[in-house]
């Protein structure tokens, strides 16, 4: 019984913690590593998770206004830091403080850049730092326990600020994305538009030429035929 108490209450820790790590790079919104869960307790993960990966490709565009941002999106919160053109992102429970979910990240970011720092712009395929798998599963162990001496140290720490850091709702910055698309679409018909209608221009004058000095033109050539079969005859 106590066993299963204890494992009860570890579990209920566990649906307030981390759902969802990813570390992509911001340049083209290439996934460079994951926390890998089974996803059993979590329903539409894979939901989630395109919608992390439509972020960083709305953050590959440019599209983004901080470097540190909270994004609600249903019962959750996206938490995504940048530096060094990385992107760590997270995704907690809405009760999960948001101090510690902001430190989470700055302790997986400091290991990401001493490790893998050199190598971040050369990546060239997806997940190719899958072994920090291993240090994101053990650091999201050291901040389950909100209740722990460590984590309570660090909720009081007045020096890490957090309250200053924008939170929006998920459709809104997706949506931002949506609407830019929607003007490059319209930018991009434009240009085609108006180089189509300038080759139609050049077309119509240039018949309006031929049409013009087509009639000096054939009464030139009949002038100087007649004038070579003139000579030619005397």
């Amino acid at each position: 019984m106590g066993v299963d108490l204890a494992f009860a209450v570890v579990s209920g820790l566990l649906d307030k913690m981390v759902k969802l790590t990813m570390v992509a790079r911001v340049t083209d919104g290439l996934p460079l590593a994951e926390g890998l869960d089974d996803g059993r307790d979590q329903k539409d993960a894979d939901f989630y998770k395109q919608q992390a990966k439509l972020l960083f490709k709305n953050l590959s565009k440019g599209q983004h206004e901080a470097s540190r941002m909270s994004i609600e999106t249903g019962p959750y919160f996206f938490h995504y830091i940048i530096e060094g053109r990385v992107c760590y992102l997270t995704m907690c429970d809405h009760s999960y403080p948001k101090k510690l979910a902001f430190q989470y990240l700055e302790d997986l970011k400091n290991e990401f850049e001493r490790v893998n720092g050199s190598q971040i712009e050369t990546a060239a395929r997806p997940y190719a730092f899958i072994k920090f798998d291993t240090f994101i599963q053990k650091t999201k162990k050291l901040y389950l326990d909100t209740r722990t001496q460590r984590n309570l140290v660090k909720l009081n720490d007045e020096l890490y600020e957090v309250h200053q850091i924008m939170t929006r709702n998920v459709q809104e910055v997706l949506g931002v994305g949506e609407k830019l698309d929607q003007v490059t679409e319209m930018s991009t018909r434009l240009t085609s538009d108006t180089r189509m209608y300038a080759d139609k221009a050049k077309d119509l004058n240039r018949q309006a030429l031929i049409r013009k000095y087509a009639p000096v033109a054939i009464v030139i050539g009949v002038v100087l035929m007649l004038f070579w079969l003139k000579n030619k005859i005397w």
